[in-house]
């Protein structure tokens, strides 16, 4: 394999309902410490038709985490140290948007985040750093969930604004007007900062969002609750996990850098000077930003 290829491994991070991924062979859960605290839960290793997985479920085994409460960095940090270079995000969503209904899944392309009460950096006082987020989902990835998608006839857009609120309460029907008059088109809770820290660690990152409820801007139903919610959840994890199954093969081949640059995110990054680096934050982040440091 020439220094340019390198053999990918594919991080899933599975949203609520999504707990597990089947078809998985050589499975093992891993226990892995970070500098950033403990990840939502162990992680699973495993093999699919040759082709090296990481799961994490997002919530912990059972959904013991709320969303504002996750470990986003830790979260992130370890699906890097078990040598994840490509991360595929499922979360579930309410819609924002008429034609976006329950059971259907969007592929996000932007975001705007509206969370207040997280760690969103990995990068801060004796190291600062800055990437762009223009462009925070890889289109590369999402090309290849799209094809799964059009290949197993599910229902889904290409493209979307996801708008991260804080949570845990759903939204007020003032928001949820707003949001739509933002041109956003599906709400959740849990991408960002997520999505923020995929690109500091120079990992490839991609969303799929799906859809389980209108939220409360729409009239004729009523304003969202949880059993509505978990109704919806259980026949979207299943067509979650068939796609799964269906993307991992395309995502298996050796593959060059990014064309759009994610996989090197930090090149031009770092702006504090090497000599005022300190030593105790260059060790939290051998990890996440090694490549550079």
């Amino acid at each position: 394999m020439s220094a340019a290829q390198k053999q990918p491994v594919i991080g899933i991070i599975g949203g609520s309902g999504l707990y597990h991924i089947e078809g998985l062979t050589e499975t093992r859960w891993q226990k892995v410490e970070t500098p950033w605290g403990d990840p939502s839960d162990e992680l699973l290793t495993g093999l699919y038709a040759g082709q090296k997985v990481v799961f994490l479920p997002r919530h912990g085994r059972g959904h013991k985490i709320p969303p504002s409460a996750l470990n986003y960095r830790a979260n992130i940090d370890a699906l890097k140290r078990l040598g994840v270079t490509d991360i595929l995000s499922l979360s579930a969503v309410g819609s924002l948007k008429e034609e976006l209904p329950p059971g259907h899944f969007v592929i996000v392309d932007q975001f705007i985040d509206r969370s207040f009460a997280r760690e969103k950096s990995f990068f801060g006082p004796g190291c600062v750093a800055h990437v762009s987020m223009a462009h925070p989902t890889c289109a590369r990835l999402s090309n290849a969930l799209e094809a799964s998608l059009k290949a197993l006839n599910l229902p889904h857009t290409r493209g979307g604004t996801y708008l991260v609120m804080e949570g845990p309460q759903f939204s007020t029907l003032a928001e949820s007007n707003l949001y739509r008059a933002w041109g956003c088109d599906v709400i959740g809770m849990t991408n960002m900062p997520e999505a923020k820290l995929a690109r500091e660690a120079e990992m490839d990152y991609a969303s799929v969002a799906m859809v389980t409820d209108y939220d409360c801007w729409h009239e004729e139903h009523d304003a969202v609750t949880v059993d509505q919610v978990v109704k919806v959840l259980h026949g979207n994890a299943d067509k979650a996990r068939a796609l799964v199954q269906d993307v991992l093969p395309r995502l298996a081949a050796k593959r060059g850098p990014c064309p759009h640059g994610c996989d090197t995110a930090l090149e031009y990054a770092l702006i504090t000077a090497p000599e005022a680096r300190e030593a105790a934050m260059l060790a939290k982040l051998d990890a996440v930003a090694g490549r550079v440091l």
